[in-house]
């Protein structure tokens, strides 16, 4: 665009040259001007901390690492997973046996006063332990250690849905202060036009309408400026949020990138999800969870176990010793236990029934990701080989074509809103791309990104 800002100063001057001077224009009013400072730079001792925080290059990988130490999902998943790992243990031991303090006495409610009189009165202790039917433990540990397994594969999807979004918002960070440099230097090359219609519309050699156009331009550039600066806070809260920050936190600049290529194809990408997507992962863990609860429910047919021990004394009469062994019987299997393993059946089809949706929809979310990574891919192919040198071209050409009169106002600013236009949507497409890479890391569990 260099070539356009000396071709559009010189359109400026050239009018100007046949002007009188403006009240308060002269050049030792700028002169007075510089002399009290208004344009004197501040010096870096001057900025707060929080000024220079704001303008500190925002590198991408430290975000990653702040996230991962910091971010309050990827804890709550970790402290999931970590308390699920206890499970396993307690699930497959045997019950906590019970005491018993034990006393008879034969014509006085009060222990241990007739013991040694009578033949029937004793006092002792029994210990009760339950034991389930063999294998009804082992299953339910298996149970509690799947469970433990799919909170591993979920800390590992917060990990990977953190790390996308911080990405993503990155990325879209980048853009944002690209587009308001792009459109801040256009603003300004605008003013110029704005400058150079009002001149020739001084001298009779332009029209009022060409004015009123400019002017219309350089407002609606203003409003772009605002909306690009609501997007910047926007993505900076959304960053602070992700990063435990608060939420008025200064962000600096996100440092420029080198552009990400898309190595591999679509059908890799879906052999990276069937093998490494925690989603999948989780689903997974549920089925083999389900199907050991499945073997549960069917042993429930089977008794459970209860052996029973105690002593107990009779004072001066020989010490009592006792052996009892209970079986609890599954007499109303009929109402309980078969409606059980149907129950238990129903939740192994749903979870494989989940297992399928799940992997039905990252396909489809990896396939529109690809399609709109190739998309950009070509679009920025396009914007930077073509239509912007192409539009730039045809700008330098109508401003030359202006400057003889061979080419009205209008058709010079659609040319220079061309230019515009696309360097906006080259920026746009390179944080497309980039963003849809970080989508694909996320849903096929492969790094795509450097």
């Amino acid at each position: 665009m260099h070539r356009i800002e000396i071709f559009v100063t010189m359109l400026l001057l050239i009018p100007a040259l046949q002007l009188p001077a403006a009240p308060g224009s002269s050049s030792q009013g700028n002169a007075k001007e510089g002399q009290n400072g208004s344009s004197r730079e501040e010096s870096p001792a001057a900025f707060s901390p929080e000024q220079r925080l704001a303008e500190e290059t925002l590198l991408l990988e430290d975000l990653v690492d702040e996230a991962l130490r910091n971010n309050r999902e990827i804890r709550a998943a970790q402290k999931k997973y970590e308390a699920s790992r206890q499970r396993p243990s307690q699930f497959s031991s045997l019950p906590d046996p019970l005491l018993s303090f034990v006393s008879n006495n034969i014509g006085n409610p009060i222990p241990l006063t007739t013991v040694g009189e009578e033949d029937m009165s004793m006092t002792g202790f029994e210990l009760t332990q339950e034991l389930p039917f063999p294998g009804k433990l082992p299953l339910k540990g298996r149970m509690a250690q799947k469970e433990a397994d799919a909170d591993w594969h979920g800390f590992r999807e917060a990990q990977l849905r953190v790390v996308s979004q911080i990405k993503q918002a990155f990325y879209r960070l980048h853009f944002v202060h690209q587009a308001l440099g792009v459109v801040q230097k256009d603003k300004d090359l605008l003013e110029k036009f704005v400058k150079i219609t009002e001149a020739r519309y001084a001298v009779g050699k332009g029209i009022q309408p060409d004015v009123l156009q400019s002017q219309v331009e350089l407002t609606a550039l203003e409003r772009k400026v605002v909306e690009l600066e609501r997007e910047k806070g926007s993505l900076e809260a959304k960053l602070n949020s992700l990063l435990n920050r608060p939420p008025d936190s200064p962000v600096g600049r996100p440092r420029d990138y080198p552009k990400a290529r898309l190595s591999a194809s679509l059908e890799e990408l879906y052999q990276s999800a069937r093998a490494n997507a925690p989603p999948l992962g989780q689903e997974q863990a549920m089925i083999e969870r389900n199907t050991y609860a499945l073997e549960l429910a069917r042993k429930d047919y089977y008794p459970d176990f209860a052996i029973e021990a105690g002593w107990a004394s009779r004072g001066r009469l020989p010490n009592l010793w006792m052996t009892r062994v209970e079986v609890k019987v599954p007499l109303y299997f009929w109402r309980k236990q078969r409606y059980a393993v149907r129950e238990s059946a129903n939740s192994l089809e749903q979870s494989r029934r989940e297992y399928e949706a799940t992997a039905q929809n990252l396909s489809y979310r990896i396939k529109d990701d690809y399609l709109m990574s190739k998309a950009s891919e070509q679009l920025i192919e396009l914007y930077s080989k073509a239509m912007i040198p192409q539009a730039t071209l045809a700008l330098e050409s109508s401003m030359a074509s202006y400057q003889v009169g061979t080419v009205d106002f209008l058709s010079l600013l659609t040319n220079f809103l061309h230019v515009l236009e696309y360097e906006l949507e080259y920026y746009r497409e390179v944080a497309n791309f980039h963003e849809a890479l970080a989508r694909l890391e996320e849903t096929s569990g492969r790094r795509l990104l450097p």
